[in-house]
């Protein structure tokens, strides 16, 4: 080694007690706090899942093809839906589905509710958005594993700490596009909308929201897959569902039950695509 490299390694800054001392803090003084919420998630996703349970998984099938029919107004895609969730029912995989649904949607949409809204202030205050910047760089590229093992720490094992690691992974792509969306609202559009005395909350609602919806649901899709994308990572903290067969399937070098398991997971991400995605269906 030279002897700058040398010198580098002898001033290294500790990073790492730095950040351990800050978690081992929050433990010692917080740690009935951080508890208290997870268990609170934890009752509130497990409740979810045993309600869906409950119910016969044919059943369950037909009200989620009668909502993508619904959403997207296309016989096609219910069939579509339906086909491929008793596919898995065939598999043996419902209950672990009906676990990773739980999960992806409630992920989804906390992200959505509060990536679209940080998308929008950002839109609005550049200075924002370039505070933001890096942030948001950092949470989408810092390996899964180096906060995986904070989020757990801090609130232990089960569905809610599956579902903070998600969200943060998640976030930034809400953030992203709805920033996206709503900066490339065309200025003639919003300038027609003031030369007719609109206020700023009646642009917001009436102009730029609707201009960028495409963007913004785009989005949404984004980070369904993502979500997805989380579920063997936080299986590995306990969050259950269709991650934990593919760990399984890892350990033990089987290949039909990774097969089994990862199909799911495929036909599962198909389905919440095509029914969250704007203008697929025949409209009829």
């Amino acid at each position: 080694m030279d002897p700058i490299s040398q010198f580098l390694a002898a001033w290294k800054i500790p990073i790492g007690a730095w950040g351990k001392a800050f978690f081992t803090f929050l433990t010692d003084n917080f740690n009935a706090i951080f508890r208290g919420f997870s268990n609170s998630l934890n009752f509130v996703l497990d409740g979810l899942v045993d309600t869906l349970l409950l119910l016969p998984p044919v059943l369950v099938v037909a009200l989620i093809a009668l909502l993508a029919w619904y959403l997207q107004r296309s016989k096609a895609l219910a069939i579509g839906v339906a086909l491929g969730l008793l596919f898995i029912i065939n598999q043996g995989l419902w209950k672990q589905t009906v676990e990773t649904l739980v999960l992806v949607v409630a992920a989804a949409a906390a992200s959505m509710a509060i990536g679209v809204p940080l998308g929008i202030w950002a839109a609005h205050k550049p200075k924002v958005y370039r505070v933001m910047l890096p942030v948001l760089d950092l949470m989408q590229t810092l390996p899964t594993f180096v906060y995986l093992i904070p989020v757990l720490t801090l609130f232990g094992l089960g569905n809610a700490p599956g579902l903070i690691v998600t969200i943060i992974f998640v976030i930034p792509t809400a953030v992203r596009l709805t920033h996206l969306g709503v900066t490339s609202v065309p200025k003639a559009i919003i300038e027609a909308g003031e030369a007719f005395g609109a206020t700023r909350s009646q642009l917001l609602w009436k102009v730029e929201l609707p201009a960028a919806l495409p963007t913004i649901m785009a989005g949404l899709t984004q980070c369904i897959m993502l979500s997805l994308s989380m579920v063997v990572f936080a299986a590995l903290i306990g969050a259950g569902g269709l991650g934990t067969e593919i760990n399984r399937a890892l350990g033990s070098r089987r290949i039909d039950l990774g097969l089994e398991a990862g199909l799911a997971i495929v036909v599962l991400a198909i389905v919440l695509d095509r029914m969250t995605r704007i203008g697929v269906g025949d409209k009829k």
